[in-house]
């Protein structure tokens, strides 16, 4: 069997600005809803998609806030984008998959968990982390536990990072923390581009197996005396932002793998769904369940 884990903050951010508003009848905007309703509905419909969940960033804020003030927050996030995560995981649901909603940790962190937990259970044969996020990349595991950007329709296995990025997956988070992330607040350091970053990594994988002198650099690229002047300065901030893109494995999910299994939606929730969103048709979109 496969497991699919689905980044539902990535999902519904793509819905709210990838397809036209919508108005519910209760006067709401439920378009971004709708959009990702109608995207899982497409997931279940595929041939090996028997086990499911969705992991939203109930509240954008984390742990990680605490400590480096400049992570990202919900500041910015148009409203009516941030009063449809709620109703999104009812929606979810009411589809009958499992919901990790986040408060102290954040979606990437229960994809991670789950991706560590199911991936070695007898039967699995692969887990998929829905999401184009790079940050997930760290999570890949040889062909068993994969990326699979579903707009692209593209899968991402270890010797795909390798290819992508130049670097062991293990190596993403160090990769991250020099070039950072702009997405997550995370800055990076001066000088160090993606290229640089891959090149340096490829060579001693962990920040800390880095030598402070250029000279020790065993490493074919040009700069090297700025760049490891730049690690050497801000070596503490590296390892601080390299904490920030690590992912947490041990997120507490109560789920067991068998709960994961996608057996269909509450008919009668459904309706009252549909009906709420003025999306008449959903129930039509989805297969019947694999129980």
């Amino acid at each position: 069997m496969n497991v699919h884990l689905v980044d539902g903050t990535y999902e519904l951010f793509r819905a709210y600005f990838g397809a036209p508003p919508a108005i519910g009848p209760g006067g709401a905007e439920v378009g971004a809803v709708r959009g990702l309703l109608r995207s899982l509905a497409f997931l279940l419909r595929e041939d090996g998609v028997s086990h499911v969940a969705v992991a939203f960033d109930h509240v954008i804020e984390s742990f990680r806030n605490d400590l480096f003030p400049g992570y990202k927050t919900s500041a910015g996030v148009p409203a009516d984008l941030l009063a449809q995560f709620t109703p999104a995981e009812e929606a979810v649901r009411t589809l009958g998959v499992v919901v990790w909603p986040m408060v102290e940790f954040e979606a990437d962190d229960a994809m991670a968990t789950g991706a560590a937990r199911y991936a070695e259970l007898p039967g699995v044969e692969r887990v998929f982390l829905c999401t184009p996020d790079k940050d997930l990349s760290q999570c890949v595991r040889g062909r068993r536990v994969v990326g699979l950007d579903r707009r692209r329709r593209a899968v991402l296995d270890e010797e795909g990072v390798r290819a992508r990025f130049g670097i062991h997956p293990e190596s993403i988070p160090d990769w991250l923390a020099l070039v950072g992330d702009s997405a997550d607040g995370i800055p990076g350091l001066p000088r160090f581009g993606e290229r640089s970053a891959s090149a340096v990594l490829a060579r001693y994988r962990h920040l800390e197996d880095i030598p402070d002198l250029h000279v020790r650099w065993e490493v074919p690229i040009r700069g090297t005396l700025a760049l490891a002047e730049s690690l050497r300065t801000h070596r503490a901030e590296a390892l601080l932002y390299r904490k920030l893109a690590t992912l947490r494995t041990d997120v507490p999910l109560v789920e067991d793998l068998e709960a994961l299994r996608w057996r269909g939606a509450d008919e009668e929730r459904l309706r009252a769904l549909a009906a709420a969103l003025g999306e008449s048709n959903l129930g039509e979109r989805l297969p019947q369940g694999r129980g």
